[in-house]
């Protein structure tokens, strides 16, 4: 095991966090010159290193945590029963903009080499506004490997309140919220905004979920989103249940029940957590990979046997430290739909881990071609600066090979700022969504400049630029 040295902290907003009754729970410019390389302006990363010794991969070491059936009941009844996914997309009150009505800034965010098959932008006040950050995407794809929910194909985008911004409220911080978007018309996209929440006091009452929303995986019935780092209770996961989406019947700033029945911030609808994961070997550390990690992202891998939720850490992308990139297998069992496989002691164990050298990773998919023997990881690595592409990175433990753009490998091929990775397994696309709208000095403050894009490339193209 080779040593590791010391390195930057990863910064983190502040977090407001109330503790679930009864549970473990927390609420808390295109390239002219496209060449193939083995490395990038950070460096290439080479080849994976497997951890393997027991002290390493129990850090990784998970323990469930459910919600009272009868809790989650007395809410479901007390809110009027469950909304479903149909319901929330037929009421469907944003429209997205496909890739030729994206401004020049938007169109600019996206990826270069592979270039980008579809391409959509948010409705102008999401597509601007400074309060909230998109940051990680799941589908439908994930759900079913038919790529549907019901009759209905689904994409659904996790966005965190934007705890760096100044002068935001307290109670706001690490909020949480997804947008459910109805994908059934690829030429017209458009979605609802539902909030996260967790029950209180037996199902009477909930409160916000304090979620940094980093990756998420919808799988079979089951939402698993990360947790916000720092979390009350060393949670790393939130699980939520898809048939127990909610609608509040009163609009108000608060999040929980007021007079009258139920609010949630001004959104008409609440998806109630139904349990979480916790890190046994306690609370995370963002500043070394030495110690428990943070997770940062997280995605569904339907090639492994099982199937498995993949996940990585973060670290600066101006920072040299390692990150660990690892998996959990799925329970096959008929009564654990959605939820993660548990061993002897009832914890989830990693089933395999690597340490790479890539910094300043965003997102992680892990994917076995055809005929091979093993997977290989693409790892999503942001620039960090104005102006650049990121790099997406396949890495296996030979070595690692990524595309660039220029011949100085000023700029990579990526998106810009972009963050989680999804792979919807029926179309054969890489979805991933990009980030910013900061103003001209990369500050929180106006005017912002509109960079945001949801985007989908074919896997195909992506190991075809590689190949």
């Amino acid at each position: 095991m080779k040593q590791r040295g010391r390195h930057r902290r990863r910064r983190r907003g502040q977090a407001l966090r109330a503790t679930l009754a009864g549970t473990a729970l927390a609420l808390t410019a295109a390239a002219t010159l496209i060449s193939t390389s083995q490395a990038t302006g950070s460096g290439d990363p080479g080849g994976l290193t497997p951890l393997t010794s027991a002290a390493e991969t129990g850090k990784l070491q998970l323990r469930e945590h459910r919600v009272a059936d009868q809790t989650l009941s007395t809410l479901t009844s007390r809110m009027g029963g469950n909304v479903g996914v149909d319901g929330v997309l037929r009421s469907a009150n944003h429209p997205m903009r496909n890739k030729s009505d994206c401004s020049g800034t938007e169109q600019a965010a996206l990826p270069v080499k592979p270039a980008a098959s579809r391409a959509y932008c948010w409705d102008s006040g999401d597509a601007t506004t400074q309060k909230w950050l998109p940051q990680s995407v799941t589908t439908s794809g994930d759900a079913d490997d038919d790529g549907k929910w019901g009759a209905d194909r689904v994409i659904l985008s996790g966005w965190t309140h934007n705890d760096h911004k100044a002068g935001e409220p307290a109670e706001d911080q690490g909020l949480a919220r997804v947008a459910f978007i109805d994908a059934n018309d690829p030429d017209d996209l458009k979605y609802r905004w539902v909030l996260l929440v967790a029950p209180l006091s037996g199902g009477t009452d909930f409160g916000a979920v304090r979620s940094h929303i980093g990756g998420m995986v919808w799988y079979q019935d089951k939402l698993i989103v990360t947790a916000k780092n720092g979390a009350d209770h060393d949670n790393a996961l939130f699980v939520f249940d898809m048939h127990r989406i909610l609608q509040a019947n009163v609009n108000s700033t608060a999040v929980g029940a007021v007079d009258g029945g139920f609010s949630a911030h001004g959104y008409q609808y609440v998806l109630p957590a139904i349990g979480s994961y916790s890190l046994t070997g306690g609370a995370c550390t963002a500043s070394s990979d030495d110690k428990v990690p943070c997770f940062a992202s997280v995605s569904l891998d339907r090639t492994s046997t099982p199937d498995s939720l993949v996940a990585n850490e973060w670290f600066s992308s101006g920072g040299t430290q390692p990150a660990r990139i690892w998996r959990y297998s799925y329970s096959t069992e008929s009564d654990r739909t959605g939820l993660l496989a548990l061993g002897s002691g009832d914890l989830v164990n990693a089933k395999e881990a690597y340490e790479t050298e890539a910094v300043g990773i965003q997102g992680v998919l892990s994917h076995r071609p055809s005929g091979a023997d093993r997977a290989d990881w693409y790892l999503g690595q942001a620039p960090g600066t104005r102006g650049r592409h990121g790099t997406l990175w396949r890495q296996n433990v030979d070595g690692a090979s990524a595309a660039t753009c220029t011949a100085d490998q000023s700029t990579a091929c990526w998106g810009q700022h972009t963050e989680s990775l999804s792979y919807w397994q029926e179309t054969g696309e890489v979805w991933s969504l990009t980030e910013w709208a900061a103003n001209g000095d990369n500050a929180w403050e106006p005017e912002a400049i509109a960079e945001r894009v949801l985007f989908a490339v074919p896997l195909a193209d992506v190991t075809g630029s590689l190949d």
